[in-house]
C-alpha cells in the first residue's frame, strides 16, 4: 500500500536526526557518530554517540544519559571511545564540558577529567595513556589548582562589564573569555594529573574556536605540531605559523613562519617524517586559496596542490601507506571527498556530493556523512573496489512521509558574459501549464555557495512546498568556481553579483510558468547585503518584496563586527582612506532609492553582522515610508538555532511574502 505523503513543512525539520562528528575505529570495523535530535515542546536540542559497523547492521545507541555528548574518538588500541560532555556523576554535575571514555560494547561512560577551565577539544596519544586537549586558561596562573580557584571566583563575580585592550575581544556571538587564551594541555587518563604544554611560554592557539585540527601528535608521542599567531597582537586576519613542542625537552621550535602564508590544519605522517597542512597566500592576496602543503625534515616546505584549481578544506587524513592525503573541495556547487597523490600531484573524487560534511579514514576504509539537496546527512562507507555501504538509516522513515520538490542544475550567461550556475527548485506536483512565483534565495558568503545540501535554516523543500519555484544562484564571487570567478568581485562589491541575479531572473521569467507579477528575492548574510543592495538599485515592481537577514547594510558601522579587518579588504579601502570607494559599494548609501516592501530579520548576538545593521535598515525604510517589518531575537547570532525560533523564523518569511503576492488566497494573507 503507496504511503500518502504530504509536504514538508518548518516543525518537519526538526524531526530530522542530523548525523555528524565520524570517528574510525582503528581497525576500520566500526565507526563512531553523533546524532543531534531536537524537540519542538522543550526548544532544545541533545546529541548522543551511535556506533557504525562498517560492514552493515542496524546502528547501535552507545551513550544515553549526556545531553551533549560529541567529538568523540577512538583510543589507540580500539578499547575505549573518549568524548566531551557535560553530565552529573557521582553526585557532580560538570559546570563545564569534560572528557568522557566508554568502551564500545556499551557500560556506563567514565569521567576522567575535572577541569575547571572545561575542555574544548582533543586527541589521543597513541600510547593511548594520554590525551591532549584545548582549554582557556588564565596565562598568568600556574598549576591546575590556581586555575580552578580563579575560575571559582570569576564564576561568582558581581560585575558584567567587559574591560579589554586586545584587538580581538570577541568571536561570532560570544566574547573572547576575559583575560583568558587557549592552552594546549595533556591528561594523565590513569591519574587524572593535567600538564598545561604552554604554561609561561606566552604561546596561545587561535582565539577564534580552536579544535583538535589546530594540532596533530606525531606518531612516536614525542612532539605536537600546532599551528599559531605568532604576533604580539591577536589579531583575525594575522598570518599563523606553524610550530613544533618538543615534549621531553619542552622546547618550541618554529618550522614553518613564512611571510604572508597562513597556514592550517597540520597532519603527521604515518612515519611522523613529514607534516602536511594547508597553506594561503594572504600577503598576496586575501582571495588566495588554501592549498595542500608538505613539509619533510631538513627540506623546505612546498605547495603541492599550487596546479589545481579547488581550495583545500580541512581536515586532512593520510592514507595508510603515506602516499596520499585525504581532504574535500567543492566543485561546482558540491562538496566532495578527494585523496590527492603526493607523487603525482592530482587528485581522485573518493566520495561524491551531494556535500561531504566530514569524514574519517583509517585501515584502508573511509566513511563519510554526506547530505545532498534531496536529503540530510547519511553515512557511508567506502572501501576499494567495493560500492559504497550505507551504515544507518536514521531519517528514512520520515522521508518517506514527505512530498519532497525535484530539483534542477541550470547554466546560464551572466556578468562578463560567463557561465553561472543556478539551483531551480520546483514546488511538489510541479505543473509546467499553471503560473507559479518565483522566489530567489541568495547565499551569504560572498564566498560561499549554494551548495547541494540539506540546509535547515534555509530549506529549499520548506519553500517550494509553499508553491514557490526557488531559485539559488551562485553569482560571481561564489567558491567552488575557480579562483578567478571567486575573486572577480573584489573591490567592486554589489556589482556583477546583481548582474548575475537580474540575468536569473530574465531566465526564469522566460519559462511559460513563472508569474512575472509573483517575483521574490530573500537572502541571509552576503545574500541579505544584496537584497538591500537590490532595494536600491533595481526598479522598484520587479521584486514584489524582499527578506533581508541578518544582512550588511552600512559597512562603515560594519567595524563594529567581529572580523572588521576583512570587509576592507574586499572593498579596496578603509573609509577613512576612501569614503567615496566605501560608499559606492554600501546598501546605506542609495537609500533614497529604495522603495520595495522589506521584511527584517535579525539577532542581537550576532557579532558577524551586527544587529545594529538590520536595525538601521529597518528604522531607514520605515523613515522614508517604506512598507517593513522587523524580526529580531535576543537569542540568537547569525544564524536561527533553537527550534521554536526557527518556526517563528518561517512563519513570518511566509507570512510576508503573501502578504505581498496578489494571488495569495485572501484567508493567508493580512
Amino acid at each position: 500500500m503507496a504511503i500518502a505523503r504530504k509536504a514538508i513543512t518548518a516543525e518537519d525539520l526538526w524531526k530530522f536526526e542530523r548525523a555528524g562528528g565520524i570517528s574510525l575505529a582503528p581497525d576500520g570495523a566500526q565507526a563512531v557518530c553523533s546524532l543531534q535530535t531536537f524537540s519542538m515542546e522543550e526548544n532544545k536540542g541533545e546529541s548522543a554517540l551511535w556506533l557504525l559497523s562498517t560492514f552493515g547492521g542496524g546502528p547501535r545507541r552507545l551513550t544515553q544519559c549526556g545531553e551533549k555528548d560529541g567529538q568523540a574518538a577512538w583510543s589507540p588500541s580500539g578499547e575505549r571511545i573518549a568524548f566531551v560532555a557535560k553530565r552529573e556523576q557521582q553526585g557532580k554535575k560538570d559546570e563545564t564540558p569534560q572528557l568522557y571514555v566508554i568502551a564500545p560494547d556499551g557500560g556506563e561512560a567514565r569521567r576522567i577529567s575535572d577541569y575547571a577551565p572545561g575542555i574544548e577539544a582533543f586527541k589521543w596519544f597513541p600510547d593511548g595513556r594520554r590525551i591532549a586537549f584545548v582549554s582557556w586558561v588564565w596565562p598568568e596562573l600556574r598549576g591546575s589548582h590556581a586555575q580552578a580557584k580563579r575560575h571559582k571566583a570569576f564564576k561568582e563575580r558581581k560585575e558584567s562589564g567587559y574591560a579589554t585592550s586586545e584587538a580581538q575581544y570577541r568571536y561570532w556571538d560570544h566574547n573572547v573569555p576575559m583575560g583568558r587564551v587557549a592552552h594546549l594541555h595533556v591528561l594523565d587518563v590513569a591519574s587524572g594529573r593535567i600538564t598545561d604544554l604552554f604554561e609561561g611560554t606566552g604561546l596561545e592557539l587561535s582565539r577564534a574556536e580552536p579544535d583538535a585540527n589546530t594540532f596533530d601528535i606525531a606518531p612516536d608521542g614525542k612532539r605536537i605540531a600546532f599551528v599559531h599567531d605568532a604576533a604580539a597582537e591577536k589579531r583575525m586576519d594575522n598570518c599563523k605559523v606553524l610550530s613544533e613542542l618538543n615534549l621531553r625537552a619542552r622546547r618550541t621550535e618554529t618550522l614553518v613562519h613564512d611571510k604572508g602564508w597562513d597556514l592550517e590544519h597540520p597532519r603527521y605522517s604515518p612515519d611522523g617524517k613529514r607534516i602536511a597542512f594547508v597553506a594561503s597566500h594572504q600577503g598576496k592576496k586575501h582571495t588566495m586559496p588554501a592549498q595542500l602543503a608538505l613539509l619533510e625534515r631538513g627540506e623546505r616546505w612546498r605547495v603541492l596542490s599550487g596546479d589545481w584549481d579547488h581550495a583545500v578544506h580541512g581536515p586532512l587524513r593520510w592514507a595508510d601507506d603515506g602516499q596520499s592525503v585525504h581532504f574535500t573541495a567543492e566543485a561546482e556547487a558540491r562538496n566532495h571527498l578527494w585523496r590527492f597523490e603526493l607523487r603525482s600531484r592530482s587528485a581522485t573524487r573518493v566520495a561524491a556530493g551531494g556535500w561531504v560534511q566530514s569524514f574519517d579514514v583509517a585501515a584502508g576504509v573511509v566513511v563519510c556523512a554526506a547530505d545532498a539537496m534531496d536529503h540530510p546527512a547519511r553515512v557511508h562507507a567506502h572501501r576499494d573496489g567495493e560500492p559504497p555501504r550505507r551504515l544507518e538509516r536514521f531519517n528514512d522513515d520520515l522521508l518517506a512521509k514527505l512530498r519532497l520538490s525535484t530539483h534542477e542544475d541550470v547554466r546560464f550567461k551572466g556578468a562578463q558574459g560567463d557561465e553561472v550556475q543556478m539551483w531551480v527548485v520546483y514546488p511538489p506536483g510541479f505543473d509546467a501549464r499553471k503560473k507559479y512565483p518565483v522566489l530567489h534565495s541568495i547565499h551569504g558568503g560572498p564566498h560561499a555557495a549554494s551548495g547541494d545540501t540539506f540546509h535547515y535554516r534555509w530549506n529549499n523543500h520548506v519553500f517550494a512546498a509553499q508553491g514557490y519555484v526557488v531559485a539559488c544562484v551562485n553569482y560571481h564571487g561564489s567558491s567552488g568556481f575557480g579562483y578567478a570567478f571567486l575573486d572577480s568581485i573584489t573591490h567592486r562589491w554589489g556589482e556583477l553579483e546583481l548582474q548575475d541575479v537580474e540575468a536569473a531572473t530574465d531566465w526564469l521569467l522566460k519559462k511559460p510558468w513563472a508569474d512575472r507579477k509573483r517575483v521574490f528575492a530573500t537572502g541571509g548574510s552576503y545574500g541579505g547585503y544584496m537584497v538591500a543592495w537590490m532595494n536600491g538599485h533595481v526598479k522598484p515592481g520587479r521584486y514584489q518584496a524582499y527578506v533581508c537577514h541578518a544582512g550588511c547594510f552600512d559597512w562603515v558601522s560594519m567595524f563594529a563586527e567581529d572580523a572588521y579587518t576583512w570587509f576592507p579588504r574586499e572593498l579596496g579601502a578603509s573609509y577613512w582612506d576612501d569614503m567615496a570607494k566605501v560608499h559606492a559599494q554600501s546598501p546605506h548609501a542609495f537609500a533614497g532609492k529604495m522603495k520595495t516592501p522589506t521584511l527584517v530579520i535579525h539577532g542581537a548576538l550576532d557579532y558577524r553582522v551586527p544587529d545594529g545593521q538590520g536595525l538601521a535598515y529597518y528604522n531607514t525604510l520605515k523613515a522614508r515610508g517604506v512598507d517593513a517589518r522587523l524580526l529580531w531575537y535576543p537569542d540568537e547570532n547569525h544564524w536561527i538555532l533553537k527550534p521554536r525560533n526557527s518556526k517563528l523564523w518561517y512563519a513570518e518569511y511566509f507570512d510576508w511574502l503573501r502578504r505581498h503576492d496578489p494571488h495569495a488566497p485572501r484567508s493567508r494573507r493580512r
